[in-house]
């Protein structure tokens, strides 16, 4: 896919744009920009999985009170698949202005929405005061979480990409997939602490609304630290080349990536397990822990500390994809996180904090593997013009075949046995894991790419 960047000139555009710094500067504000793709990454991953502990741990007693137990569970689960429908109208609605006016705007945007989603979140009244119209509105919010993230990542995994020397990108962007589990850790720590300290029907009541409140300070927080950075040197050199050239800017960057839609395709299904193993770890793993007996604040507390551990995970493997390549680090993540996938769940029955800690370190640390590498893989698959809109399409399709629907589905399979076994979960991820297998396979390496002057 042919972009301004891509014209032999912009190079020399490119370039005066990014080396007019010292190499000092340069990495100076390249720390600052990845510092802030991670700090915002976590917070609108704060308030996106918040909601994945609460669909399986408060929302079927609170909005859908009239259902059996399991029944309940699988409605609230599919609320959650609400905001995975949205994120890929959320990455073409931010994609698109990303690409004509610049990607800094995007992310304050993206930002704002978020956090004021999951306010309101904290303040829907319960299903015995408005009935069935809690749940919508819980839907309607849950879509504007989806938009939010949808534009979120595209945007700060570009700004820490294009700000990067090209042997560190996959180590750049990877602090925005580090946001995820930073972003889950944090929301489940404050969720069961809240589920710890309180009696059960005080934490029905009210206690699971304050982690939601309290995206209202994190939302100041983070627009503080996303008006700070500056604009990528890559996206500025090629408008200014497209200006300087007098050539009209893509209209419709969406048409650029559709017109030659393999690397769409390709990503969507590469990094569709990924999402489904991530899932399947805030949801499922977690309702399945707690059906065997273990506390829900102890599951919460394991599942937040082993997150803490997975975030080092994260960069490291995507530090490694830097050296041998994107695509065998995915690869091998996929073969062994399926194979763990029996002892898992065998821990995750016992009972035992510790073996439920040691069943999620094992299983987010073997997750970081297909992870890590992720943000620089879909990204390097499209042109400067219209890089944002890809990757972010990418990039949220992906989250929409992997986990938009994966929770219910899981739940539904293990329903189908009675509650007595997980091996339809399992066959069924194994299958997820296949499929994106072979679109890794199919889709080239992308680690040596010149983003300024590879014609994608």
């Amino acid at each position: 896919m042919s972009t301004s960047a891509a014209h032999p000139t912009s190079t020399s555009s490119a370039t005066a744009a990014i080396d007019h710094l010292d190499p000092g500067q340069k990495r100076r504000e390249s720390r600052r920009v990845i510092l802030s793709s991670y700090l915002g990454s976590t917070i609108e991953f704060y308030d996106f999985l918040l909601y994945a502990s609460a669909s399986a741990l408060v929302f079927p007693y609170i909005f859908f009170t009239g259902l059996d137990p399991l029944a309940a569970t699988i409605a609230s689960y599919g609320t959650f698949a609400a905001g995975y429908l949205a994120r890929p109208l959320g990455g073409a609605i931010f994609g698109h202005f990303g690409d004509k006016l610049g990607r800094k705007k995007m992310l304050v945007l993206s930002m704002f929405i978020m956090g004021g989603a999951s306010t309101l979140i904290g303040l829907v009244p319960p299903a015995e005061l408005i009935g069935s119209w809690g749940a919508v509105i819980l839907v309607l919010l849950r879509m504007g979480q989806g938009i939010a993230v949808g534009g979120e990542w595209g945007g700060a995994a570009l700004m820490a990409l294009e700000h990067s020397e090209k042997g560190r990108r996959g180590f750049a962007a990877s602090f925005t997939n580090a946001g995820a589990p930073s972003g889950a850790a944090l929301g489940t720590f404050v969720l069961g602490t809240f589920a710890a300290v309180l009696p059960q029907d005080q934490f029905l009541a009210w206690g699971w609304r304050v982690p939601f409140l309290l995206s209202f300070v994190l939302l100041i927080i983070g627009m503080i630290v996303r008006s700070k950075i500056s604009e990528s040197p890559i996206f500025t050199a090629a408008m200014e080349q497209a200006d300087q050239q007098k050539k009209e800017k893509p209209k419709l960057p969406i048409l650029q990536v559709l017109r030659r839609p393999k690397a769409l395709l390709l990503t969507m299904f590469a990094g569709a397990s990924g999402f489904g193993l991530q899932v399947l770890l805030s949801t499922f793993s977690v309702s399945y822990a707690t059906d065997y007996g273990a506390e829900r604040s102890h599951v919460l507390y394991a599942f937040a500390i082993a997150s803490v551990a997975s975030i080092f995970f994260v960069v490291f493997f995507a530090h490694i994809s830097d050296k041998v390549g994107r695509r065998p680090v995915m690869l091998v993540g996929l073969v062994l996180f399926v194979a763990f996938l029996y002892p898992m769940f065998g821990l995750l029955r016992s009972g035992s904090w510790v073996l439920i800690l040691l069943a999620f370190t094992i299983a987010l640390a073997l997750h970081a593997v297909i992870y890590g590498p992720l943000a620089a893989f879909i990204s390097e698959q499209f042109g400067t013009g219209a890089r944002y809109t890809g990757a972010s399409l990418g990039y949220q399709f992906a989250t929409l075949i992997g986990a938009g629907f994966t929770p219910t589905i899981l739940a539904s399979l293990y329903a189908s046995t009675g509650g007595v076994s997980v091996t339809p979960v399992i066959w069924f991820l194994a299958g997820m894991a296949v499929v994106s297998a072979v679109a890794i396979i199919l889709t080239r390496e992308s680690k040596n790419l010149d983003l300024e002057t590879h014609e994608h």
